[in-house]
């Protein structure tokens, strides 16, 4: 991706951040930038095809962000509260508008995206399931596509279920929570020593 892209769809995911993606216009995006529209429409074709390179973007900042946790020294406990600090972080960021108008608007880059992200999600579990029972960490006898399938059908439900509020389900908490409950279902007694040495770890942390 080029520079002058790159620049276009860092405007674009401020605004769309801001104020969803129904009231942005090509006008306002070239506005932003300081450019015409004819130089805008040199990178993009319309505003469909923006807001599939807006997705693309997102998808591949993501992807980036959680690789990070896999790259540094983690045991397979410590790479799971990685992740969900950074996941979060996200939900935190996200204006609801935004994937609302995306789902309303647009949605075969919405579907396209949560076909990604649920893929992904899926494989980061399967990954650190593997690891946590070489590291000693989970138990054995896992089956880790059913115990993959579970963990991603809480973290969806959760999004989408109107049992928490905004607030709740963007909470820190919510999301140590649901981490904690995960673990201690499939942690061998090694790794739930692991486990409640990361919780103080982390409290002593945010106490601070």
């Amino acid at each position: 991706m080029n520079e002058e892209l790159k620049n276009i769809l860092l405007k674009v995911r401020e605004l769309y951040t801001k104020y969803g993606i129904k009231s942005i216009t090509m006008d306002d995006v070239a506005g932003e930038l300081g450019i015409s529209k004819k130089t805008l429409y040199q990178y993009i074709t319309d505003k469909d095809d923006l807001v599939g390179k807006f997705t693309d973007n997102e998808i591949a900042m993501r992807q980036d962000e959680i690789c990070k946790c896999f790259r540094e020294n983690f045991n397979a406990i410590e790479e799971l509260f990685e992740i969900s600090i950074y996941m979060n972080k996200v939900m935190k960021d996200q204006n609801p508008a935004t994937e609302h108008d995306l789902k309303k608007y647009y949605p075969h880059h919405y579907y396209r995206t949560v076909k990604i992200r649920r893929e992904r999600i899926f494989n980061y579990i399967l990954m650190n399931l593997k690891k946590g029972i070489e590291e000693g960490l989970y138990r054995t006898e896992l089956n880790g596509e059913i115990i993959a399938k579970l963990y991603l059908s809480r973290l969806e439900n959760i999004h989408l279920n109107d049992l928490f509020t905004v607030e709740e389900f963007t909470s820190a908490k919510l999301f140590s929570e649901l981490l904690v409950y995960h673990v201690r279902g499939i942690a061998t007694e090694k790794g739930i020593i692991v486990l409640e040495n990361k919780i103080k770890e982390m409290e002593t942390t945010n106490n601070k």
